[in-house]
């Protein structure tokens, strides 16, 4: 390796603007009417190279401004103002200093071209992802920064929507798969862009979702794993998990090739969105970057302060410690770390107004210098009690690749949590796993045997049957495996165990019986996600049966296995509606979205907040392993109904036992058996139902809601008049909900 602090003589100095010293904050380029001020961390470097560029693809700089050690350098901050320079301005680094890899673990290098780690734009087009790799000079295929002003664009009195947690039914979707489909009737110029998105506004509306969650915008490098395959499939880093730029918005996925127009197009979304009433989250990656392990490229953070941005071998620095899966692990608890991601959310959330964050991979902002999970993780407190983070949502993803889980004990208190607890239980419950409603009864209940004990709410769960990572909903109830054949590894990645049943026949079939089934499995997964207490998920597409063919690991098709096929829209227009009308059904009933636990609480009838049942009132046979049926009454409070469920998984009908509700007689609102619109009655349209019993079909859930005999007022007047008496009535009517249910059976 070429000796690191000797000063590069192949790059002429060069005086078009003039330089003054600066200062040390903000990090990053900040214009302003005069100039720009730059300011970078590098904490043991000897010397800094800041070079300017007229082009983005310039191969050599204009201009190469030597940082001075006493001038230019206030602590670990080196710093310049360059006086005269405007936004537009390209720009990178050099950087000069110690190469004790295996002592301290540094690689400062200044053959290596690197992008600000606060740039709000990159540009790639000479970017040589393998030149980086090596340690020879890669000036002619680097990538470029960009000084962008931020300032000046008009929100029309935009800001955060704030809606309350559980208030919120999330959309998970690719911003480019969602519109890159020609099916979709976007615009050429716009399909696969963030404009494209605000075409399709008003079928999210349409839905009733509240939030959308983006896969990965922060700028990726698409140059990342691409590769060929012989059948001439171009495989790419489709999802964005590997993040170069923490403070830009991904370039691709904007119509104007100029950088700074591709914040206002983010901003232009997020404001349209919001006058939509639909809140935006990210989904955000700060475990790891794209610098990958020891044979990855130097893009920024290695040549900045390896050491300090990274978790490393104890055993020998050279080595990466590789927690995430992805080749190296962000040191987030370092207070430089610490600092960057705080910077980061708190300027997504300030100048471009999202709602919310979802964390991938979020244990590993728990773990310490050396690796190790941290009981309060500085990081994670700093993001929960940020004044400027303080009304954004803040999603967790509990475990990561080295087996940690921290599910239902994630540091903080107002993380919500991906439930892969809860997912796994609904699947296991709807494909007909005998002896589990104990657990069942546990998730739908807003898992309070996760999270209840930690002085944690139902709001902390965030409650999914599939995302993006694994099966759509239609491929959990068409394929018993996985079919990964066109990743190109033999079928060998991806999750083995999918808790999936393909209904008799693997993948697509014209048998209607089988096509009957998968639709009423469909809706039985859409109906336990709404009714359940906690924050719903739903996958982009689920709601129209989209297929991967049964890949269950899609992550590198930027193609028609990914994208959202509009065609199906039409094609599964009932089971559109049926998801429609059941985040409707969630939304007019307070009692399916609580902030609190049940308690046991009567409402004004006498009715408890919660009681369990089986197919016989007061009898949910908690510890019978051969039982695939559940039933739960759940009280209305002030005008909401009581609504009664029933859950059958069992192949063949079965009869439940109705409540007895005195003044009120029960209405069918939903049978997954029946055909739509049957299936699913609007409010005012429910079929009343007579007898004392109710037959369910195999593999089906009915849902019921009380209304009155009487005229409300003469309910009220008599709840009023004798409200012990009432709750004696019903309580033996309907008998005592189990105290601690969710203990049952976990």
């Amino acid at each position: 390796m070429p000796n690191p602090s000797a000063v590069s003589d192949s790059l002429p100095e060069l005086t078009h603007f003039a330089v003054e010293a600066g200062r040390s904050h903000p990090l990053g380029a900040t214009p302003d009417e005069e100039g720009v001020n730059f300011s970078i961390f590098s904490d043991l470097a000897t010397g800094i190279e800041l070079l300017l560029f007229d082009a983005h693809d310039d191969p050599e700089p204009t201009q190469v401004i030597h940082f001075d050690n006493i001038k230019n350098k206030s602590f670990h901050f080196w710093h310049a103002y360059v006086r005269g320079l405007k936004p537009g301005a390209h720009y990178a680094y050099r950087v000069h200093g110690p190469g004790d890899v295996a002592g301290r673990g540094d690689r400062y290098n200044h053959n290596k071209v690197l992008v600000d780690p606060y740039a709000k734009g990159n540009t790639d087009e000479l970017w040589d992802r393998g030149k980086g790799c090596d340690g020879d000079d890669n000036l002619k295929t680097s990538m470029r920064s960009v000084v962008i002003d931020i300032d000046g664009y008009d929100w029309e009195g935009d800001k955060p929507i704030n809606r309350p947690m559980e208030e919120t039914v999330i959309y998970e979707m690719h911003v480019a798969g969602f519109t890159k489909s020609p099916t979709s009737g976007v615009e050429k110029a716009k399909a696969g862009t963030f404009t494209g998105l605000i075409d399709k506004i008003p079928y999210l509306q349409e839905l009733g979702v509240t939030a959308i969650e983006l896969l990965p915008v922060f700028d990726f490098d698409t140059k990342e794993g691409l590769n060929v395959l012989e059948d001439g499939t171009h495989l790419c880093n489709y999802w964005g998990y590997s993040t170069v730029g923490f403070f830009a918005p991904h370039s691709s996925y904007c119509m104007s090739p100029e950088l700074g127009q591709h914040i206002n197009e983010f901003r232009d979304m997020v404001k349209a969105f919001h006058k939509a009433d639909i809140e935006v989250i990210l989904d955000v990656v700060y475990n790891h970057t794209s610098e990958g392990n020891e044979a990855g490229p130097v893009i920024n953070f290695k040549g900045f302060g390896n050491s300090t941005y990274y978790i490393l071998s104890p055993e020998d620095r050279t080595f990466y410690m590789n927690y995430t899966g992805c080749g190296n692990t962000f040191n987030a608890n370092h207070p430089i770390g610490e600092k960057f991601i705080v910077d980061s959310l708190e300027y997504w959330v300030r100048e471009m107004h999202v709602d919310g964050f979802r964390f991938d991979e979020a244990v590993i902002l728990t773990r310490d210098e050396n690796g190790a999970p941290m009981a309060k993780p500085p990081v994670i407190w700093q993001i929960e009690l940020s004044e400027t983070l303080a009304d954004s949502k803040v999603i967790a993803e509990c475990w990561d690749a080295a087996g940690d889980n921290q599910l239902g004990h994630f540091p903080g208190y107002r993380w919500g949590e991906w439930n892969g607890y809860y997912r796994d239980a609904i699947r296991r419950f709807v494909k007909g796993e005998a002896g589990i409603i104990g657990l069942v009864a546990d998730v739908m209940s807003g898992s309070a045997g996760l999270f209840k004990y930690d002085c944690e709410l139902p709001v902390n769960s965030v409650n999914f049957i599939t995302c993006h990572d694994g099966f759509t909903l239609n491929d959990m109830v068409s394929y018993n495996e996985k079919h990964n054949w066109a990743n190109g590894e033999g079928n060998r990645d991806g999750n083995d165990e999918n808790l999936s049943w393909n209904c008799g026949v693997e993948g697509p079939t014209d048998d209607p019986g089988i096509e009957r089934l998968r639709n009423q499995q469909v809706k039985n997964f859409a109906t336990i996600l709404l009714l359940s207490q906690g924050v719903p998920m739903i996958c982009a597409g689920d709601e129209v049966r989209r297929t991967q063919g049964g890949n269950n690991n899609a992550y590198c098709h930027d193609d028609a296995i990914s994208w959202f096929d509009w065609d199906s829209v039409e094609k599964y227009a009932q089971t559109f509606e049926f998801f429609a009308n059941m985040i409707r059904f969630r939304k007019s009933h307070p009692i399916l979205r609580r902030a609190e636990y049940f308690t046991g609480q009567l409402n004004e009838r006498g009715l408890a907040d919660i009681s369990w049942h089986g197919h016989n009132i007061n009898s949910p046979e908690w510890n019978n392993g051969a039982i695939q049926a559940l039933a739960f009454t759940m009280g209305g409070f002030g005008t909401d109904p009581d609504i009664h469920v029933m859950m059958n998984m069992h192949w063949d009908s079965a009869s439940f036992e109705l409540p007895r509700v005195p003044g009120r007689d029960w209405h069918r609102t939903i049978d997954t058996s029946l055909e739509w619109p049957e299936d699913i009655c609007l409010q005012g349209c429910e079929e009343p139902i007579t007898g004392s019993d109710y037959l369910v079909n195999g593999r089906s859930i009915v849902v019921l809601i009380s209304k009155d005999l009487r005229s409300g007022e003469e309910a009220s007047a008599e709840a009023l008049a004798d409200p012990e008496g009432s709750a004696r009535e019903l309580v033996e009517a309907i008998g005592k909900t189990p105290d601690n249910v969710e203990r049952a059976d976990v």
